[in-house]
């Protein structure tokens, strides 16, 4: 049973930080690419950041400096550190495991980010 749990999502206000985590459970952790995709209202799910078993990290332009994905390979969990936030980065943020040469993927339920005053 593949279990994707996301937390640290909350309010912050615009140029604030928030930190999000993921840990999974029910994957052999090291296989997959592990990435955080958002969904602002009204929009499409978007690609953040993904990161690789080795910890090579790929970033969207608007975010680039800003964020900063990371992994535990031992402890199961990726995180994803966001700095100066802006209230347009609103949105839901979805974890996401990719499992590599496959299409196989994995979802969270995802964690509420708000940016306002």
């Amino acid at each position: 049973h593949v279990q994707l749990v996301e937390s640290g999502g909350g309010l912050v206000q615009p140029g604030g930080s928030l930190r999000l985590s993921c840990a999974a459970s029910g994957i052999i952790f090291r296989f997959y690419v592990m990435g955080w995709y958002r969904q602002a209202p009204g929009k499409q799910r978007e690609l953040v950041t993904t990161i690789t078993s080795s910890g090579s990290a790929n970033y969207v332009d608007s975010v680039k400096g800003r964020f900063t994905i990371s992994r535990d390979n031992a402890e199961n969990t990726v995180y994803l550190q966001m700095n100066t936030l802006t209230p347009e980065e609103t949105a839901v943020y979805y974890c996401n495991a990719a499992l590599s040469g496959s299409r196989t993927n994995y979802w969270g339920q995802g964690t509420q980010v708000t940016v306002s005053q």
